[in-house]
């Protein structure tokens, strides 16, 4: 049976993608944190002073990259749009908690993914909450929920944010004692400064050109049985399993896995947080920086929210570590998901009898 061009594109993107993340580690970032969305954020927020946890922050090139990339081939195959207006702050709101979600699993929906090549059990508990949480989303989805209609806005307000990554480079580059930076911890472990930001700018330009989103993957197969995104996140899996494998750090089991928390109830609660969240905003955490990067307001306020909410995370302790999730951890993600409820039936539109 013939493949599709796109479900073609999604398999050589998402096996690039692969590579790159073993590299990442290969490298210098943490194990199983070839990639992690999350994890970036949170210690790109403690980089620039916004939360105290000294073991987790460094300005990552990754996410810099991810932005301008996806930016620079927007405008390049003109796609590069303004647009946004629609419902801001619950956007805003809802970036918060995906990321409040996401720490207390400890990784995005990619490292997820990268976690499962790597052996680490933990994440598959996390994968069962992820697809619970996006099938609420879509119950949601189903019965009118809406954040309003996006609206085309000007120039400037559609480069704001890769201009503002810009900006941080520059910091990075030329000033960089005016940032933080771990001594120790996952946050002292990366990358070098220039491969870590090639390897962002290549996954922006291939997760514009391909659409990658690990929710859109799940959210597709439960509303429509449509199975071609999901091809981009199984050949990441598929390419850094082999990997792993290859380099003998595959490690399979729940104990002892690297920067992950054991705790299987937070695990799967985090990421149905997470997975309801990244449903109603119409993408993952990955997926709202590249929008982003398109010029899209939207996508940007949410990914303020997950840089805000990062610092929150471990300004008051609510993410997990190495040895499990925190009493304050469970109270904010079952905050979060009360909260998020609440905001969905608020947002449902009432059908036409």
């Amino acid at each position: 049976m013939a493949i599709s061009s796109e479900k073609r594109n999604l398999l050589i993107g998402g096996a690039i993608v692969g590579v790159i993340s073993v590299a990442l580690v290969v490298l210098g970032n943490p194990k199983n944190m070839g990639f992690c969305i999350a994890c970036f954020i949170r210690d790109t927020a403690g980089a620039v002073g916004l939360h105290r946890a000294a073991v987790v922050q460094y300005a990552r090139p990754e996410i810099i990259g991810l932005v301008l990339g996806a930016f620079l081939i927007s405008l390049i195959k003109g796609e590069f749009k303004p647009r946004g207006g629609s419902s801001p702050m619950i956007r805003f709101a809802l970036g918060a908690f995906m990321m409040v979600g996401a720490l207390t699993f400890l990784g995005c929906p990619l490292r997820m993914i990268i976690r499962l090549a790597g052996g680490d059990l933990n994440a598959l508990v996390g994968l069962a909450g992820f697809v619970c949480g996006i099938g609420c989303g879509c119950y949601f989805l189903n019965n009118g929920f809406s954040l309003g209609k996006s609206h085309n806005q000007g120039l400037g307000e559609g480069v704001t944010f890769p201009v503002l990554q810009a900006l941080l480079l520059v910091v990075l580059l030329f000033v960089p004692s005016i940032l933080i930076f771990s001594e120790k911890g996952p946050g002292s472990m990366r990358s070098p400064l220039f491969f870590a930001l090639a390897a962002g700018l290549v996954v922006g330009v291939i997760a514009q050109r391909i659409r990658m989103c690990m929710a859109g993957g799940v959210r597709d197969i439960i509303l429509f049985r449509d199975f071609t995104l999901i091809c981009g996140p199984l050949a990441i899996f598929v390419t850094i399993l082999i990997g792993n494998i290859a380099m003998g750090s595959f490690k399979l089991g729940f104990a002892g896995q690297p920067v992950a928390s054991p705790d299987g109830v937070w695990n799967f609660l985090g990421m149905l947080l997470c997975g309801l969240c990244a449903a109603l905003l119409g993408g993952c955490p990955l997926r709202q920086l590249i929008l982003a990067g398109e010029g899209n307001t939207d996508s940007a306020m949410a990914c303020l929210g997950m840089l805000v909410g990062a610092a929150f995370a471990h300004n008051w302790g609510l993410a997990s570590s190495g040895d499990g999730s925190t009493a304050h951890g469970h109270v904010a993600v079952i905050f979060g998901l009360i909260a998020v409820v609440v905001l969905a039936v608020i947002q449902m539109k009432r059908k036409e009898a």
